[in-house]
This record gives C-alpha cells, structure tokens and sequence, in this order.
C-alpha cells in the first residue's frame, strides 16, 4: 500500500526501455497502433511498483474501486521499428475527486525524438456497482504525490505534442 509522506518529493514520472518486438508490428515493420497500448500500460504497470512501492491490485482490492478508462487521445508522430529500443514515459497529468488523467509518451532509445503521445481520460469506479466514486485513503495520497496538477481543460494533446517535442529537443 501508498504510505504517503509529506516531507518526501515523489517522482511524477516513470521511464522504461524496452524494444519493440516483431509479433507486434505490421508487414511494413511498424508497430501497429493497437500495440501502443500494450507497451504504454505495461511499462507503467512495471514501474509503478518500483518507484511508489505500490501495486495497484492492492488500492483495488482495499477500496473495492478501480479506474475505467472512458476516452483515449493518441498522436503518432513517427513509428517505431521492429527491433529498436525505445523509451517509455508516463505520469498522472491531472485528477479531480474521481476521475485522472494519464499521459504516455514513447521516443527513441536516446529520448531525442517523439514517436507516440496517449492521453487516456479514467473514472473511478466501484466493482459492485460500476458508479463514480471519490478518490480516499491511500489513493488520494497516491495521486497528490505524484500528480503534475496540469488544466487539462486548457491543453490539448496537439499542443502537448508540440511541447513535448521542444523539451526533447533541449534534452530536458
């Protein structure tokens, strides 16, 4: 479980390196679209635990909630190729009393160019029921910790796409 401490900077964001496999792309060695999602909720699934020590099964089983995912946004910019490694970051850009949003990013090995950026836009859910339900405990901890608190109201992904190329361009 989340142990929240407030004297402690949490990251916002996790990283993974991984390649890309051949069973996932298309007969032009791209990967295909469907697969993003694939390598984008594993990577995080994989780091999550590693930098917050939590694992969301835990939240899920302990609330009796879990996020459902109601709207993605995604941009390929360039594919990735059957064999390159490639980078993969995500981070809760912004959450409200019941619901999140988080932003996946992919570029290449060297984090110098952009290839795929994914909103995904989640409620939260009771398992009985399936209603809304309001963040508490430990996940309300969770997302205070380690939300970046962007409007999303006043950003789009095209512009997000846009900055996100201009921060790897000066390496940040």
């Amino acid at each position: 479980m989340f142990d929240y401490n407030p004297s402690k900077q949490y990251p916002t964001e996790t990283e993974s390196r991984v390649v890309i496999r051949f069973q996932d792309c298309d007969p032009l060695r791209h990967l295909n679209n469907a697969k993003y999602f694939d390598y984008f909720f594993n990577a995080r699934e994989d780091q999550v635990p590693k930098l917050y020590g939590l694992e969301i099964i835990d939240l899920i089983k302990t609330y009796k909630a879990a996020w459902v995912v109601y709207n993605h946004n995604i941009s390929y910019v360039k594919p990735a190729m059957v064999g390159e490694w490639v980078r993969i970051m995500s981070r809760v850009l912004w959450h409200n009393h019941n619901s999140i949003v988080v932003e996946y990013y992919m570029t290449d090995d060297s984090k110098t160019q952009l290839k795929t950026v994914l909103w995904s836009t989640m409620r939260y859910v009771t398992l009985a029921e399936g209603k809304s339900t309001d963040h508490t405990g430990a996940v309300k901890d969770f997302l205070k910790a380690t939300s970046l608190g962007l409007d999303v109201s006043t950003s789009n992904i095209r512009d997000r796409v846009k900055q996100l190329k201009l921060d790897l361009e000066k390496g940040k």
